[in-house]
């Protein structure tokens, strides 16, 4: 009797045993789907790598990155994006980059990484600036908001690794310039921006620029909120990191709990 009873019970928890295990894959086919869903929905590839050919996909947490981009630079900006996305355990970046990459320290180099420095920040124009390198030496051109912004592009772009000397020859109109309707790295007022394009913004931001490329900076957002650790050189670096992370897309404040040497 004890015998049947003990059979009856096994065969009752039978179904619900299997319909567990059959949702095991269920569950986790979900949460792949809305992890790929939010790293290509993220501010980062639909402002950055929107023109890239990239493939997202997650297999139980692992993210694989196939496909080519055109700079070696998005590579890491998708990389950090999806790292830093909610669920994702690890990155398998397999992205390939175009050929005809402009050579390291090239002048063309120089002008790719001055443009890229320009998009992060907001508060100086990425679309209203032409920027020419000429044996090092970046001039700059176009529209600016006001003489502080001017000012403000000018210390950026001369903190880029191997700027020899910034010529700026930017116009101080007064307002936003115009022409840049589809450009989708602008962002309008209100736009909500993901914690984790936040994250790689600013530590790839930290790297174009020479005063805090060198640092090991450990970066998190939450909420717009930026907390930073690592180790500075002395309270001006420190500050200095401060000063860039808060001025990238997105930002709300910044927590900067780097010690000092």
């Amino acid at each position: 009797m004890q015998h049947s009873r003990a059979f009856l019970h096994a065969a009752l928890l039978a179904p619900a045993a299997l319909v567990l295990v059959a949702g095991l894959p269920i569950q986790a086919s979900d949460l792949d789907s809305r992890i790929e869903s939010t790293i290509k929905g993220s501010y980062t590839f639909k402002a950055y790598l929107a023109a890239d050919d990239i493939s997202v996909k997650s297999d139980e947490g692992v993210v694989t990155l196939k496909g080519t981009v055109a700079v070696s630079y998005h590579k890491a900006l998708a990389e950090e994006t999806a790292a830093n996305t909610a669920g994702v355990k690890r990155v398998k970046n397999e992205l390939q980059v175009k050929s005809g990459e402009p050579a390291e320290h090239s002048d063309g180099w120089i002008s790719m990484k001055v443009k890229a420095v320009l998009m992060f920040h907001k508060n100086v124009s990425a679309t209203g600036t032409d920027v020419e390198t000429t044996n090092g030496v970046v001039t700059l051109k176009g529209q600016t908001d006001s003489q502080a912004q001017k000012e403000l592009t000018t210390e950026y772009v001369k903190d880029v690794e191997s700027v020899k000397k910034v010529n700026n020859q930017m116009t101080v109109s007064g307002a936003k310039p115009h022409g840049t309707v589809g450009e989708k790295h602008e962002r309008t007022a209100g736009e909500k921006v993901d914690d984790a394009s936040i994250t790689a913004q600013v530590k790839t931001s930290l790297l174009f620029h020479r005063s805090t490329h060198a640092l090991t900076t450990k970066v998190t957002t939450r909420n717009g909120v930026v907390h930073l650790y690592g180790e500075a050189n002395n309270a001006a670096e420190k500050h200095l990191v401060t000063k860039l992370a808060t001025d990238i897309h997105g930002v709300e404040r910044v927590q900067n709990h780097m010690s000092v040497k």
